[in-house]
């Protein structure tokens, strides 16, 4: 028996059901409870909340999230070789687990939570984590059906996501759009050791909080003005930007910005600016909602 609950450890699961990690799908399981315990502990109170866990694998982070009072998960697994290990789960856990085979890149989940808190928590396939990640971001209703994202990613992707200006390096369009829409942390790191098979580089664990009223503006106006800018962040936004508007200075004056500025110091609010001022220079008008 595990510590957290009285199904066998998660290694005899993987042996007894044949199952090895596939590189193609991005996989790496977690075998250690102790640590799937501490991410779902770390999404806050689950008694009441509806999870919503992606990639879950042999299920060891799904055992964690249940054993921590979930009052119901939808696990959201491709790989038809896990759904066995997942059934004796759900077994564990009568009315508490309900298992989808899909793609959650093509499946809403949004039918499944009805009201109430929703939380998202998984250990992302690293082929897919941030594809996922700006789909749930990128809704035009604001805020979002989901409470929070507590979710594993490569430690360089969990830097993109919560940098800003005052990290050039990592800053760009992931940034801006998870400080835009969100309050986004860097929780805890993970070492390659704690997955098997274990992976070339250090895993991090993220917590974004959905803001309750961002600025006004078009996400679409916005990531096409980070698009421009940042896919030439070398260059001064006066030419960066010309892809978009014949007069991109008027448009970063009407921002409040200086025209040689370069896409890495400009701040979340002042991309907003750009977005708005693009709009009123294109319509005539910036959005009164998102």
């Amino acid at each position: 028996m595990s510590r957290i609950d009285d199904l066998p450890p998660l290694r005899e699961v993987v042996r007894a059901h044949g199952l090895m990690a596939k590189k193609s799908l991005g996989q790496n399981f977690l075998f250690d409870l102790n640590l799937t315990s501490r991410i779902a502990r770390s999404a806050g109170p689950l008694e009441e909340a509806t999870v919503i866990e992606v990639g879950p694998g042999p299920g060891g982070l799904t055992r964690a999230i249940l054993a921590a009072g979930a009052k119901r998960l939808v696990a959201i697994e491709r790989d038809s070789r896990c759904l066995p290990a997942l059934a004796e789960i759900a077994a564990r856990y009568p009315g508490r687990l309900d298992v989808v085979e899909a793609d959650a890149l093509a499946f809403d989940p949004r039918p499944m939570v009805g009201d109430g808190t929703v939380r998202i928590i998984s250990n992302l396939p690293y082929n897919v984590g941030t594809a996922l990640l700006t789909g749930w971001l990128s809704g035009e209703d604001w805020p979002p059906w989901w409470d929070s994202l507590t979710l594993m990613f490569q430690r360089e992707v969990a830097e993109r996501i919560v940098a800003d200006e005052t990290d050039p390096k990592n800053y760009g369009r992931l940034g801006v759009l998870c400080g835009w829409r969100t309050r986004a942390r860097i929780l805890f790191d993970v070492p390659p050791s704690a997955f098997v098979p274990p992976p070339k580089i250090t895993s991090s664990v993220v917590h974004l909080v959905p803001r309750p009223d961002p600025l006004p503006c078009r996400i679409r106006t916005l990531e096409a003005v980070t698009r421009a800018a940042f896919g030439q962040r070398r260059k001064m936004l006066r030419q960066s930007l010309k892809s978009l508007t014949p007069d991109p200075t008027a448009v970063i004056a009407a921002a409040g910005l200086d025209e040689t500025v370069r896409a890495e110091n400009v701040p979340v609010e002042s991309y907003v600016a750009l977005a708005n001022a693009l709009d009123a220079a294109r319509f005539g008008e910036t959005p009164r909602s998102r």
